[in-house]
Parts: structure tokens; sequence; C-alpha cells
């Protein structure tokens, strides 16, 4: 058979613009890099993905195998089941008081999936989109794809990375469609208080912008009673709440994900579904059932283990010399500066640089750490800042020992 002749144009793969403008997740590209090198044979400590390391717990896992025995295998309703949103329902009212109706939720594949799909169907070509740096990586590369002009909000490290109503009221603009908040925030862990989330609705609200609210790690707050947005009078007008299943039941592979808006956006979301993913599966959508609605004694017990981790890993952080590091009020991450040991250190930080010459970015920082002392961190540019490396700690005491003292002994080099 002879071979078809392509013309060189033909042969050319030309992608879209939409997806053009958007780059792999860094932390899953971080993941990769890993895993390759882990097959390798290298001896890693991996503080890279933003993952639990406890397993699902038992009632959740038991449940899942209650569906499959009793072949819960077939499509559901797009947006989940009447039983899967009314959990979802309950949960959030018992936590958070607030009262929402199954019209007003969607079940999706992951709070990613429940992200794209609110940004996709509110956001139009040119509108903009305010989103506090540091950033989550998802948030900056889903408005790009949607042709959303995304306007960064400098947050100060000595400051907590705090996020005022004040600093969101002087960047609305008449374009302004929409105000992302993630607190506790991936990847710096500050937490925005009640009172400053409350007055930062009212602003959004007034201006006619949406807030989009991603409680993802909402369970996860060390220093304070957790809060949501969706619990003020009136609020759900103009507010739309992102929750997760992954890191609040330890089922990030389950992949069950949800939306609290209007039940306009929702339908919405539903309608964008329908063409991509359709339903979440129906095996995970049992398990996550039972883990809205059976014991919470598992969350209280994460919570308190992240604490003491967190405590730990802040501790020996701010004993290398030349980092230095806020303390994460939530999450389970940690997010050093690492300036001293980049070439822009000095005009940064301005204190005595500790960096070797070539160190020019913590991309490439981050690589040589991977490279030399096996330890896997992803680096600032992802967030939308320069000097910083993210840790997770949701890691063993054990890992999270030896990796701390492979860092402080690759620093130590650094130095030298």
């Amino acid at each position: 058979m002879n071979k078809v002749q392509l013309s060189p144009r033909a042969a050319e793969i030309a992608l879209s613009q939409r997806v053009s403008r958007i780059s792999i997740s860094s932390t899953a590209a971080v993941v990769m890099e890993a895993e390759k090198l882990r097959a390798e044979g290298a001896d890693l400590m991996d503080f890279g993905a933003g993952e639990p390391d406890f397993p699902t717990p038992e009632n959740i896992k038991e449940a899942a195998i209650r569906a499959i025995r009793e072949d819960f295998s077939k499509y559901t309703a797009t947006g989940g089941t009447m039983e899967l949103r009314a959990a979802i329902a309950y949960r959030h009212a018992a936590d958070f008081g607030t009262s929402y109706a199954p019209s007003e939720i969607i079940a999706t594949a992951g709070g990613k999936q429940a992200i794209f799909n609110a940004i996709c169907s509110l956001i139009n070509p040119g509108d903009e989109v305010i989103l506090p740096v540091p950033y989550w990586v998802t948030f900056h590369d889903v408005i790009n794809y949607a042709a959303g002009r995304p306007i960064l909000l400098e947050t100060r490290e000595e400051e907590n990375f705090n996020l005022t109503a004040e600093m969101v009221k002087e960047a609305l603009t008449p374009r302004t469609r929409l105000v992302v908040l993630n607190s506790p925030c991936n990847p710096s862990g500050a937490v925005i208080p009640a009172q400053e989330l409350e007055r930062i609705l009212e602003v959004t609200a007034r201006h006619g912008a949406w807030l989009l609210s991603d409680e993802c790690y909402c369970h996860f707050v060390y220093d304070e009673a957790p809060f949501s947005l969706g619990s003020l009078p009136g609020a759900k007008d103009h507010l739309i709440l992102i929750g997760s299943l992954s890191k609040t039941y330890a089922m990030t592979g389950w992949r069950v994900g949800y939306a609290m808006a209007p039940a306009k956006l929702t339908s919405a979301m539903v309608k964008l579904q329908s063409h991509s993913t359709s339903n979440p599966s129906s095996i995970a959508q049992k398990a996550a059932v039972e883990a809205l609605t059976g014991p919470q004694d598992s969350v209280k017990l994460m919570l308190r283990e992240y604490q003491r981790r967190r405590d730990f890993v802040i501790e020996k952080l701010r004993e290398i010399s030349g980092v230095t590091c806020t303390l994460p009020r939530g999450a389970f991450y940690a997010y050093p500066n690492v300036s001293a040991f980049l070439e822009s250190g000095d005009r940064h930080r301005g204190h005595h640089s500790h960096k070797k010459a070539g160190n020019t970015s913590s991309n490439e920082l981050a690589k040589k750490l991977l490279r030399e002392s096996g330890v896997v961190v992803v680096p600032g540019e992802a967030f939308g800042t320069l000097h910083h490396l993210r840790l997770s700690y949701a890691n063993s005491m054990e890992n999270l020992a030896e990796g701390l003292k492979r860092l402080k002994r690759f620093f130590s080099e650094q130095a030298n």
C-alpha cells in the first residue's frame, strides 16, 4: 500500500489558541519527573504533590465495595446523584450553618473540574478576573483558557500573604467579572479572617462581580474555627463555593468535588459537564455519600497530625541560614523564601546573598535540589512568585526529618 503523501502544511499539528494559552500543571510536571527518577532507582523525599499520606478511611472504602457488589455501575445524573448532592448540602450545613438545595449543587470529577466548569460558564473573552498572588496553579491557566484576563493582586510576605477587602476594592474595574479566593491558601497556607472575608464579599457584591471561594482546605485550619462565606445572609446570589473530598477525606484518587452556586449557574455547569466527562464515577459517588454523612473522626485526627508536622517543618526550615518562612495557618504546605540563593536575592530581600552563581530562578533551584539531593519540591514560579519553594508536609515525620536534613545540607553547600 502506498504511503499517503501530506503537504508540509497538512503535516503540521496546529493546536487551538485556547490550548496554546495554557501549560501543563506545574505540580503534575513535578510528579512526573519524580516518578521517572524513582523508576530509575532514585531515593527521593517527595514534598511535591499536595496529597494526604493517610489512607482513605475504612468506612468509605467499604461503601465503595458495597456499591460494586450491588452493581451500582451505570450512568448517573450528570451533576451527581440526588443522594450525593443532598449529602453535600447536609455536610456543609452541619459544618458551616449554610442552606443549599440540591439544585444549587453540582458534583464533579474533583474540585479542579468544578473550578473549570464555573470559570468557563462565566467568563467571556476580555473579562477581568482578580487573582491574588501566590495563587494555585490551575486558576491562572483556566482563566487564560477561557480567554479571560488575570489581574494579579500581589499580597505581601511581610504581612503573611494576607488579602484585604481594600486591596480587592482597589483592583476592581468596570471589566471585573470574578474575584478568586483560596483560603486556606495553596501554596502559602494563609487564612483570610472571617470578618475580612465578609468585607471582601460586600465589596464584590456592591461592584456586581462574582466571588469564587475555593474551600478545598477549609477543614485544615490550625488557629481558628473553619468558616464559609456561604453562611452569611444573602451571600448565595454573588458566590460560588468550590469544595473537594480529596484532602478532607484522603480521597485524591477518587475524584469527587463539587460546586455550590445559584441554580442558573449550576445548570450551566451541568450543561458543560454533559459534553465533557458526564457524571463523576458512580462508585466514587457512593463512597462520597458515606464520607459526608458518616463519622468525621478521621478529619480531626488528620488536622492534629498536620499541625504537629507544620510546627516541626517550620522550626527546621528556620534553622537553615538564608531561608525564611511565614507560619502557615491552614492547609499542609510550607512556602519558604529562598531568594538568598538566587541571583536576584540581594535586590529582593535586602540581605547578604548565600547563592552560588547559576541559580537564576526557583525553578532551576528546585531542579538542582531534586538532582543533587533527591528532594522533590515545587518552584514558586508555578504560583506566581519568583523566590519561593513549596513543600507539602503531608508526609510521615520520618520522611520530613530526612528531607529537611537534606535541605539543610543542600543549602549549606550552596552557600559555600
